[in-house]
């Protein structure tokens, strides 16, 4: 790959529907044009506490993010050099062992609730969109997420929603949305969006290549 990969940030609020959207586009892009990073992957190691002191973290801030291992991967995949991407527990809250290899491609997706918020971060990103859903919606898709995927039980998610997820999402993500060069619904049936987005970025790639 001679161009430099054009870096698409996707972020918005939790459960809006941000790694869905991500899939979507990277299935109608194509595997050999798209290469995806999820900011969740990059929360710090916390194996140095006990489990109940993980549990009490703030999740949703942004210290909680390597946000500058993040960054530094983003710039080298930029530079068009793979990167192992880190891989996390989230029924632990620890870093998982082994990584990801992710190898540079001409349209590099970067998810995540908070990818906008870190200057350096935000800076590398090409194109900036934002996903927008109700509230009451993305905690339903929260809900069903962590206690199908993630181990969590519904008190715990209620729990953890009311204490840091939503004053978090208030203070750090919900501005986000004037930062975004697109706002797209992340509810009801966004094919078009998908395709619009899908098309747009393969023109992008073709017509530089």
């Amino acid at each position: 790959m001679t161009q430099r990969p054009l870096l698409v940030g996707i972020g918005g609020g939790t459960g809006s529907g941000k790694s869905t959207l991500a899939r979507r586009i990277a299935w109608a892009v194509g595997p050999e044009r798209i290469a995806v990073v999820t900011q969740d992957n990059y929360y710090r190691d916390l194996s140095e506490l006990g489990f109940e002191a993980r549990t009490k973290v703030n999740f949703d801030h942004p210290d909680s993010i390597d946000s500058g291992l993040l960054a530094h991967h983003l710039e080298q995949l930029r530079a068009g050099a793979a990167i192992e991407m880190p891989r996390y527990d989230f029924s632990r809250h620890t870093r998982a062992s082994g990584g990801t290899l992710v190898e540079p491609r001409p349209v590099v997706l970067v998810e995540g609730i908070l990818v906008f918020v870190w200057p350096r971060v935000s800076e590398l990103l090409d194109v900036r969109i934002f996903v927008d859903t109700a509230s009451d919606i993305r905690l339903i898709r929260r809900m069903r997420r962590d206690i199908a995927d993630r181990g969590r039980d519904v008190d715990s998610v209620l729990g953890q929603y009311q204490s840091t997820v939503r004053p978090m999402h208030e203070e750090y993500v919900a501005p986000c949305r004037s930062r975004a060069d697109l706002i797209v619904p992340g509810h009801g049936d966004n094919g078009v969006v998908v395709r619009l987005l899908a098309t747009a970025l393969m023109n992008d790639v073709i017509g530089d290549a």
